[in-house]
């Protein structure tokens, strides 16, 4: 089984066809996603798809692109919506500083008051890093986040700020990016992180594998990512679906 720990199914991109892209991802041995909500539209349809799926759970939070528009009662929204036994993460969170349309002081005053949600209510984060990453893993150290731990979502930083985040209990996870010929980083991480601490991830409808790149993303090219990760650690498939599934149930607490 394979465990695709960051899905966008909520994305309108799959409005159409959500039956065909569920049924090409079993084929392909998927079994669990994580259905990622950041926005009041995205976290109603992830909720909705997780009371429809059995296998699709769910992860709730606020994109620091967005920080600017959280408002208290977002939050209040948010925290409540964790009680659902389904809502298994706090995320997608953290910093980015690619686009501007929030002030950076403003993303890491929303960051920071989400990290203290989840600890408060004992959740894992998910990091969304986007150009911002000694800011990142700062605030993580800054306010404790290892209390929780979590996932660098589609890492793309190095091996030495992958094993900065491995101290603080995070689990590194690798998505398409992996698969592309010029990514060297992403390739340097797949060898060095230790399988009991690397995680799969679509991230869907964005950043489809090679030889899919540039065309929709979807869960069942997650056996891509694995395939290659197999690859560079000169392990088999079947023990990184295995190892990286085993990884993903233990840190969303799912039997």
């Amino acid at each position: 089984m394979l465990f695709d720990t960051h899905v966008h199914l909520n994305d309108d991109q799959f409005n159409d066809d959500l039956e065909e892209v569920i049924e090409r991802a079993r084929l392909n041995g998927v079994g669990r996603v994580v259905v990622v909500g950041f926005d009041e539209k995205t976290i109603k349809r992830a909720i909705e798809l997780i009371d429809a799926y059995d296998f699709m759970y769910a992860a709730i939070g606020w994109h620091p692109v967005d920080a600017i528009d959280l408002t208290d009662d977002y939050l209040e929204w948010i925290e409540e919506l964790t009680a659902h036994p389904k809502v298994v993460a706090i995320g997608e969170i953290g910093l980015d500083y690619h686009w501007d349309k929030s002030p950076k002081d403003v993303q890491q005053v929303v960051f920071r008051r989400q990290i203290q949600l989840a600890k408060r209510l004992d959740l894992p984060i998910i990091i969304h890093n986007r150009e911002a990453t000694e800011d990142v893993v700062t605030i993580l150290e800054e306010e404790g986040a290892k209390e929780v731990g979590g996932i660098m979502h589609c890492f793309s930083g190095s091996p030495e700020t992958a094993k900065r985040c491995l101290d603080m209990n995070f689990y590194i996870s690798l998505g398409g990016p992996v698969t592309f010929k010029n990514a060297v980083k992403p390739k340097e991480v797949a060898k060095e992180v230790p399988l009991d601490r690397l995680l799969i991830e679509t991230d869907c409808p964005y950043l489809a594998p090679h030889p899919f790149r540039g065309k929709r993303n979807e869960p069942s090219y997650v056996k891509l990512v694995a395939e290659q990760i197999a690859a560079l650690k000169e392990i088999s498939f079947d023990e990184v679906a295995k190892a990286t599934t085993e990884n993903a149930n233990r840190l969303f607490r799912i039997q």
